[in-house]
C-alpha cells in the first residue's frame, strides 16, 4: 500500500481523528497513487497515523477513515459503516417521517458520501474520488440495508471537480423515482422531485427546526423567505397560522409547494405563493408598507468557504435587516445559515448589527441547529454547517 508521509510537527490534526490531511503538510510519498487510492499515513517519524483516500487534484490530499492499523480498509469495512450509519437512523422512521439522512459523509466515517431517504427511494450523493471507485459496493450495502425501489445519482455538486470528477446525475440501480415521489415528515406529505429539485432533492436538515417553529405560528402572519417546497410554510398551516406568505426565485419550487398545499388540503385562501427574488419582495413589502407577525430567513449557502466571509456577512447583514423592518413589533424572526463557514459566533454578531442598521433591539429566544440525521462529530467541528437563531424584534 502506498504511504504518505508527513512533514514534521504535522500529525497532530490526525492524531486527533480529523479527517482532512491538506497537499501542505506532506512531505513525501512512497509510490504511485491514484485519485481514490487507500493510502496509509505517517507521522514524519514513520508512526502510523491512518487510512484514507488520496487524491492529488485536491487541497485535502488524504481524507481518513480509519484510525486503527488492524482495521484494514475493504469490503467488510464498508459493509459494518453502512450497517451502522443506517441502524442510528431507524430509529427517526415511523408513521408520521419516512424521509432523513442516512449517510452524511465524514460524521459517518464515509468522506464524499451523502445518502438520503426519500420514501422507498435513495438520492445518493458521491463527491470523492475514493467513493467513485467503491459505487458498485456502496450501493449493493444501502439495497441490502434498505431495500428501496431505487437509487437515483445527484451527484452534480461542484465539490466533485475538485476531485478530478466529472458532474453525475441519473437512476443508478432499481425503479425510475417519479418526477414527483410522495415523502412524509412530521405527519405532512410532500410532493419530492429528486431529478431536479435542489440537493437531493428536499431538505430534511430542516425537520426539527420546522416543527419547533410552527409552535409559534399559531393565528400569525408568517413570511417565508427561501421557502422551496413548503417546509416552513406547511408546518406554520398544520399549526394554525393565520395567513402564510411563501417566497421563492424558483418556479419549479413554488408549483412544488402549491402541489403540497393541496395535497395536504390546507386552505389555500390562508396562502400566498410568490414567485420572486426574495431580496426583491422584502423591498416591495417594506415599501407596501407590509408587515408579518413571524419571518422565515433560510437562505442557500452564502459563504462556500471561509474566503467568501466577508461578503457573505454583508449579504446576511442586509437580509436581516430587510427582515427585521418587516416585523410587528415583538414579532419573530427564524433566521438561519447553512455556511459551514460561519460559525455561530460569527454568525450572532452578524445578526447584532443587521439590528443597530434597523434601529431595533433583539432578543435571542431559541437556537436551532442540525438534527441528529447529520450529527457532528467533535473532532470534525467544520460538521456543524447549519445554525440558526430565533430571536424578538422589538
Amino acid at each position: 500500500m502506498v504511504e504518505i508521509i508527513l512533514k514534521k510537527g504535522k500529525e497532530k490534526a490526525a492524531i486527533q481523528r480529523h479527517p482532512w490531511v491538506f497537499s501542505g503538510a506532506v512531505a513525501q510519498i512512497k509510490g504511485k497513487p491514484g485519485n481514490g487510492d487507500v493510502v496509509r499515513l505517517l507521522a514524519f517519524d514513520q508512526e502510523f497515523l491512518g487510512y484514507g483516500f488520496f487524491n492529488g487534484n485536491s487541497r485535502i490530499a488524504v481524507r481518513l477513515m480509519e484510525w486503527d492499523e488492524e482495521k484494514l480498509i475493504d469490503e467488510a469495512w464498508f459493509t459494518a459503516r453502512i450497517a451502522q450509519a443506517v441502524s442510528s437512523r431507524r430509529s427517526l422512521l415511523g408513521s408520521g417521517t419516512d424521509t432523513c439522512r442516512i449517510i452524511f459523509s465524514e460524521a459517518d466515517f464515509l468522506p464524499g458520501l451523502i445518502a438520503d431517504k426519500y420514501g422507498d427511494f435513495l438520492s445518493l450523493q458521491i463527491l470523492s474520488a475514493g467513493m467513485e471507485r467503491y459505487k458498485d459496493l456502496l450501493i449493493a450495502s444501502l439495497v441490502r440495508e434498505l431495500q428501496p425501489k431505487g437509487i437515483f445519482d445527484k451527484s452534480d455538486a461542484a465539490a466533485r471537480a475538485h476531485e478530478g470528477l466529472e458532474p453525475s446525475s441519473g437512476s443508478l440501480w432499481g425503479e425510475q423515482p417519479p418526477e414527483f415521489l410522495l415523502i412524509k415528515e412530521n405527519g405532512i406529505g410532500y410532493h419530492v422531485n429528486i431529478a431536479e429539485g435542489q440537493k437531493s432533492g428536499f431538505y430534511c436538515d430542516q425537520r426539527e427546526n420546522r416543527m419547533l417553529l410552527a409552535g409559534y405560528a399559531k393565528d400569525k402572519t408568517v413570511l417565508d423567505c427561501f421557502s422551496y417546497s413548503g417546509g416552513f410554510s406547511l408546518n406554520a398551516l398544520l399549526q394554525g397560522a393565520a395567513h402564510v406568505t411563501s417566497v421563492d426565485s424558483s418556479s419549479l419550487a413554488i408549483e412544488t409547494l402549491k402541489q403540497n398545499t393541496a395535497l395536504n388540503a390546507f386552505d389555500l385562501s390562508k396562502t400566498e405563493p410568490i414567485q420572486s427574488d426574495v431580496n426583491k419582495q422584502l423591498r416591495a413589502f417594506r415599501d407596501a408598507g407590509r408587515t408579518f407577525d413571524v419571518i422565515v430567513l433560510d437562505p442557500p449557502k452564502y459563504a462556500p468557504s471561509r474566503s467568501a466571509l466577508d461578503r457573505a456577512a454583508r449579504a446576511y447583514k442586509d437580509l436581516n435587516r430587510l427582515g427585521m423592518l418587516l416585523l410587528n413589533k415583538g414579532g419573530l424572526l427564524a433566521t438561519f445559515s447553512c455556511s459551514g463557514a460561519v460559525d455561530l459566533e460569527t454568525f450572532k454578531q452578524i445578526i447584532a448589527w443587521a439590528a443597530l442598521d434597523a434601529g431595533k433591539e433583539v432578543q435571542v429566544i431559541r437556537q436551532f441547529t442540525q438534527p441528529e440525521d447529520h450529527p457532528v462529530r467533535l473532532s470534525f467541528p467544520e460538521g456543524e454547517y447549519l445554525k440558526g437563531l430565533l430571536v424578538r424584534v422589538l
